[in-house]
């Protein structure tokens, strides 16, 4: 059942005719996120039948558009007739009766004009009794259409259509837009619909089934454009599912490749797989969806996290997040959160195949995502809560849309937050939460503090390059305790517990005032993971770094503070020179690696996350009466 939708796309377009490490030292500082409440609005309107694909919105007014056939304000008895598009008061949830077009084919992309229209795209060929193939101009209070607005698409679907500035971007599956031939992808002035001749940029030769191009996104500075969707070749260039485009001057294919949407998923029902795609708020990274279920090295049925400055050939992601073969759909970058929706189970499940494997996060159908390592956030509405009679789970999340109140979805099913909401939803920013950037401590100076024994440690202090004088600290609260780590004003440590599946999890702690909390993550957090296994370990900008005994390599995780979450894939560090199965304890300090050795000693060695090389590694101090530096338990904090 998990894969019946592609079907029902193959079928909608005919009609119309991690496994592996970055491959580069791409490590993107923490950010402060700003979260919707996971609990959707109750006033919004519902629809029937369909689903809804599009939203776009002019004033106090949102507009949505689908292949529906009625719908109904929030607690009305009786369902409206209204085919493909409507309207409704963004403060009320009451419909707008005024604004009834006749379109005759399912709507999929909205946007404005710079001039306050409404311009609407899909599968349609005539509206208002008008023939206006697939792409038109609506005034916005009635729906009348704008007949001195000339875009035309003569032929095939129009999926995206995206304004910036005064120029209307358009992606699908025509050929002719304007009496003019552009495969796939085109350019008008927002305004008036007239071509922009300039852009001259097509995308060709099917992979399999027809060709179309189904995502479309433009920086915010209008400079870039990333476009997916079942195509191998752009302007003569090969280039699978994903093609960048340079907008800055004449409009050109960019040097800009990957091989991780070439190879087949489950090819036997899946022609592609790259299925949306959308830019951060600053343009800086912009992240691709897919589904397909698993392919050899390919990002099927995946989250990847793009860097938009980097140019080049076989370029991989900065971080992939696989849902285990359940598929991802649609996406949206807002407020340094990524959201993502779509017919998945679970997310962080690359050791999973149709099933939950280790270190793999429930998330039904909707997910928010940190955009530094791509690890869930604790944000769980859910895809559910359809009552009997309605459908309860579809096979696509067609939309996520961050309009002025919050986060709209779109889908083809009648249940959202375990609450009833026909075919649409808003998660609203009013009652959601600011996840703050935390990191490592990044002071030069502070304390080192070396785990002695239960409810033991001794506090040094460290300027990054001399120690202090060590001094006796009481934490009668950190016990039973191995690697250990801090992040902001918490300590995280492993536990030693024998009820744990792994014999061990990652406890937590408040650290305040040189003094360890009571623990508060209980055994059922994390307990996948062996965290007793690491000699040693610190974070940092969204990785757990450790080391294991006996073992000559530096690993890391991705690991979330915000839920605690420990990342599903170990990666390891290209490093040389350094033992480090011998490495007792870990901290980082102001740019360097400070770790302890089985000898006693501690060393310290330069770190820049992308390698370390042993041969800068100088000896801190050695071993003495005051401070053996050869336990597990080593961390640095600032008080």
């Amino acid at each position: 059942m998990w894969r019946r939708w592609s079907a029902a796309l193959a079928a909608s377009v005919l009609a119309v005719g991690l496994l592996a490490a970055p491959a580069r030292a791409v490590n993107p500082p923490p950010v402060t996120s700003t979260l919707t409440s996971p609990n959707p609005a109750d006033t919004i309107p519902h629809a029937q039948n369909g689903d809804t694909k599009a939203f776009a919105e002019i004033g106090n007014t949102v507009y949505v558009g689908g292949s529906f056939t009625s719908v109904k304000a929030a607690g009305a008895a009786s369902w409206t007739p209204r085919n493909y598009l409507f309207a409704y008061d963004k403060t009320s949830g009451a419909l707008k009766t005024g604004f009834t077009p006749v379109v005759d084919g399912a709507v999929h992309a909205l946007a404005v004009s710079p001039d306050g229209k409404l311009i609407v795209g899909g599968a349609f060929v005539n509206v208002n009794g008008v023939s206006r193939k697939n792409l038109v101009q609506l005034d916005p209070a009635t729906g009348a259409t704008v007949g001195g607005w000339v875009g035309r698409s003569d032929g095939g679907l129009v999926r995206r259509t995206v304004v910036v500035g005064n120029k209307l971007y358009i992606a699908g599956a025509f050929h002719w837009v304007n009496g003019t031939q552009h495969s796939l992808l085109a350019r008008l002035d927002a305004t008036t619909g007239a071509i922009d001749p300039t852009f001259q940029i097509d995308a060709s030769v099917a992979r399999a089934s027809s060709e179309l191009v189904w995502g479309l996104a433009v920086s915010p500075d209008g400079r870039t454009l990333v476009a997916v969707g079942n195509f191998t070749q752009v302007n003569g260039q090969p280039r699978n599912q994903v093609v960048v485009v340079d907008l800055a001057g004449t409009p050109a294919v960019a040097n800009w490749s990957t091989q991780r949407y070439v190879a087949p998923c489950y090819n036997w029902s899946f022609p592609f797989y790259a299925r949306d795609v959308d830019f951060s708020d600053d343009g800086s990274y912009f992240v691709i969806i897919a589904d397909g279920g698993r392919g050899d090295g390919a990002y099927c049925d995946a989250i990847a996290r793009f860097e938009t400055a980097t140019r080049g050939a076989g370029l991989d992601a900065t971080w992939v997040n696989y849902t285990g073969s359940d598929s991802v759909t649609s996406v949206e970058v807002a407020d340094n959160v990524v959201y993502v929706g779509g017919h998945f189970r679970w997310l962080s499940n690359t050791n999973g195949n149709d099933s939950a494997g280790a270190g793999a996060i429930n998330r039904f159908g909707l997910g928010a995502l940190d955009p530094i390592n791509g690890m869930p956030l604790n944000w769980n509405p859910t895809r559910s809560g359809a009552p009997a009679g309605t459908t309860s789970w579809g096979p696509i999340m067609w939309e996520l849309w961050r309009g002025s109140t919050g986060l709209l979805a779109g889908f083809d099913s009648d249940g959202l937050g375990n609450e009833y909401h026909g075919r649409m939803g808003l998660f609203p920013l009013a009652g959601g939460r600011t996840v703050p950037a935390v990191n490592a401590p990044s002071a030069a100076s502070g304390y080192l503090y070396l785990g002695t024994a239960n409810g033991q440690a001794t506090k040094v202090p460290f300027n990054g390059t001399t120690l202090g004088t060590p001094v006796a600290s009481s934490q009668p609260n950190l016990t039973s305790a191995g690697a250990s780590f801090s992040i902001g004003n918490k300590l995280y440590w492993s536990k030693t517990d024998a009820t744990a599946p792994s014999g061990s999890y990652l406890d937590v702690s408040i650290f305040s005032g040189g003094s360890v909390g009571a623990p508060w993550v209980s055994s059922g957090y994390n307990n996948w993971f062996n965290a007793a296994s690491m000699s040693g370990a610190f974070y940092l900008n969204g990785r757990m770094y450790y080391t294991r005994a006996g073992t000559n390599e530096l690993f890391y995780r991705y690991l979330e503070p915000d839920g605690y979450l420990v990342g599903c894939t170990e990666f390891t560090l290209p490093s040389q020179g350094i033992a480090w199965g011998s490495v007792r304890g870990m901290a980082w300090v102001n740019g360097k690696i400070v770790y302890g050795h089985t000898d006693g000693a501690l060393r310290a060695v330069p770190f820049d996350e992308a390698a370390v090389d042993g041969a800068a590694v100088v000896r801190v101090a050695a071993a003495s009466a005051g401070a053996t530096w050869s336990s597990r338990t080593l961390f640095f904090a600032t008080s």
